[in-house]
């Protein structure tokens, strides 16, 4: 590596710590936990993993403790491991995080993995797999959802995803153009990277002070083969780019992050919605996803890839059927501007508007974070063990506020913001 590649990826540890994490004197840090299908850190990484602890405990980290994983054991079982065993799990993993978020300290995940990784694997495996995962960590996506503890979600290349990625280029080339490509997206290149990450945390906060000031009734999203009208409950608080913990630290959860967000009505959803983009989760591709729903529930699934693996998904639980977020991205955004497709949750959902399947963050309405899981549900909350964020925006999108009155406002035409600050 050159020592420019260096420097920047000693600009990039500060930039997980300084402003995803804003990590403080005296706390301690995990880095990974179970999720997307994966146990931990992928091993990987462990130079990139090293810079970060050293500067933590240079900040005054109490410890610093790693979860790793490594995706070529997970292909191993699948491979390997008899068919019966899929429902087990490493509960020390869960128990873990859970202590960790309990404790107030600071959590980073390095979400990376190999789209690939389970191709040819059978889904029913796969299903298992990833519902068993969810189900243990349930407890866990609590802690998080109420913004117990200051946490943050990164990324970096690891083989197979940087080939996917970039397909014409050597593994080596292609691994440097990867790493070039996520300084962009995470604003390493300018000569301050915190201090421009505060002036665009800052215009995100003005889009969800607009818009939490208008408090409209539901949004109205048209497009090519979309026509759906997302409600909103009373009192829901759009967020974007800087959140605050119930510890009292201001972080930014995602890195990079173009959106602003909030919850929706777990009972107000009408229409249908094409995706835009594939959805990657768990390992698994799901392509030309068509989504229809009524009276909040998710009623039909129709897609030319994935159809089967998503079905089986999505009977985790009743939850896991209607919408737990809605979120609203202009289509110039950085990573859309890339052109390219990265196959990661993390990074394709700041490309385009999106809604997500499942667990809503309960810190997206008044109050949420204090609420019992039946106050929750009562103001229209939807609470379940999966959270599958879907791709849904592009350069022919509108999106308008309708209020309680009946009257409608714009709010993007062709995938970019209409209203000014």
């Amino acid at each position: 590596m050159t020592s420019d590649h260096m420097r920047k990826l000693d600009k990039y540890a500060d930039v997980i710590l300084r402003v995803g994490l804003n990590f403080q004197p005296g706390q301690r840090l995990l880095i990974g936990w179970p999720g997307h299908g994966m146990y931990g850190t992928p091993i990987e990484l462990a130079p990139l993993v090293r810079l970060v602890v050293e500067k933590a405990y240079k900040l005054g980290a109490r410890m610093v403790d790693v979860i790793w994983n490594d995706d070529q054991l997970r292909l191993t079982r699948f491979k390997h491991a008899a068919k019966n065993t899929f429902e087990e799990f490493p509960i020390w993993r869960a128990e873990a995080a859970i202590e960790a978020a309990k404790a107030g300290d600071a959590m980073l995940v390095f979400y990376a993995e190999n789209p690939d990784l389970l191709i040819g694997q059978d889904v029913d495996l796969i299903s298992t797999f990833n519902t068993t995962i969810s189900k243990h960590m349930a407890p866990f996506s609590e802690y998080i959802s109420k913004n117990s503890t200051n946490w943050t979600v990164v990324t970096a290349p690891v083989e197979g995803w940087t080939e996917k990625v970039f397909p014409d280029l050597p593994a080596e080339k292609g691994e440097l153009k990867f790493w070039d490509t996520i300084f962009e997206m995470c604003r390493i290149n300018q000569d301050d990277p915190v201090k421009a990450w505060k002036v665009h945390i800052a215009e995100l906060a003005s889009r969800s002070e607009y818009l939490n000031h208008k408090q409209y009734a539901s949004l109205k999203l048209t497009a090519p083969g979309t026509d759906l009208t997302v409600g909103l409950p009373m009192g829901h608080i759009w967020r974007g780019g800087q959140m605050t913990s119930q510890n009292g630290i201001e972080f930014t959860a995602n890195l990079p992050t173009e959106e602003i967000f909030t919850t929706p009505h777990r009972g107000m959803t009408e229409g249908s919605v094409t995706l835009s983009k594939p959805l990657n989760y768990g390992g698994s591709l799901v392509e030309g996803l068509r989504l229809t729903f009524s009276e909040g529930r998710l009623t039909e699934i129709t897609a030319r890839q994935g159809e089967e693996y998503l079905q089986k998904i999505l009977k985790a639980d009743e939850g896991a059927n209607r919408l737990g977020e809605i979120a609203l991205v202009p289509h110039s955004s950085p990573i859309s501007r890339s052109g390219l497709l990265y196959y990661n949750i993390l990074i394709d959902e700041n490309a385009s508007n999106h809604i997500a399947l499942g667990d809503a963050y309960r810190f997206g309405v008044e109050g949420g974070e204090a609420m019992s899981d039946a106050e929750f549900a009562s103001i229209g909350g939807n609470d379940s063990t999966l959270h599958i964020d879907c791709m849904i925006g592009s350069d022919e999108m509108d999106i308008d506020g309708l209020s309680h009155d009946g009257g409608s406002e714009p709010l993007m035409r062709k995938g970019e913001w209409a209203f000014e600050l």
